[in-house]
C-alpha cells in the first residue's frame, strides 16, 4: 500500500477515487498550503496546518467501499447549523460524501474554513517558540 491518498484511493472503485480527488481539491482550494498526512493502514489521509496529527490537523478524508467521509478533527466544537455532521465521538465529526454534488454545498466550505481557523487558534505555542535571544 502507498503512502499517499491516490496509492490509497489506487484499491478503490473509481468513483471513490474521483471523490476522493474531489475532497481533497476542496480542501487545498480553502487551504493552499495544507500539509497531508495519509495512514493507508486506515485509508485516512488528514490535513493540517502541520504533520501533527492530535495538535495541528483540522480535517481528514476516509476512503469507504462506496464513499469517502470527510471529517472533522474538533467538529464537536464546530458551528454547523446546516447540520451537515454526523458522528457519536467525543470530538470527531464527519460528513458522507458519495456523490459529487455533495462537495458543492456552500455549507461544507464554511466548515473547512472554521475548521482550519479554529484548529490554528487551538494549536498548542512550542515551548522553543516562547523564548527569544
Amino acid at each position: 500500500m502507498g503512502n499517499s491518498l491516490e496509492q490509497m484511493a489506487a484499491a478503490f472503485d473509481p468513483r471513490v477515487r474521483d471523490l476522493a480527488a474531489r475532497t481533497r481539491t476542496l480542501i487545498v482550494d480553502v487551504y493552499p498550503d495544507v500539509v497531508e498526512v495519509p495512514w493507508p493502514r486506515q485509508n485516512v489521509a488528514g490535513y493540517g496546518i502541520g504533520p501533527k496529527k492530535m495538535s495541528e490537523h483540522f480535517c481528514y478524508i476516509a476512503l469507504h467501499a462506496d464513499h469517502v467521509n470527510l471529517g472533522f478533527n474538533q467538529g464537536a466544537e464546530l458551528p454547523d447549523p446546516e447540520g451537515l455532521l454526523e458522528g457519536p465521538g467525543k470530538m470527531l465529526r464527519h460528513t458522507k460524501v458519495a456523490e459529487p454534488e455533495d462537495l458543492e454545498v456552500p455549507a461544507l466550505r464554511r466548515l473547512l474554513e472554521v475548521a482550519r481557523a479554529h484548529r490554528a487558534s487551538t494549536r498548542p505555542v512550542e515551548p522553543s517558540c516562547l523564548y527569544t535571544s
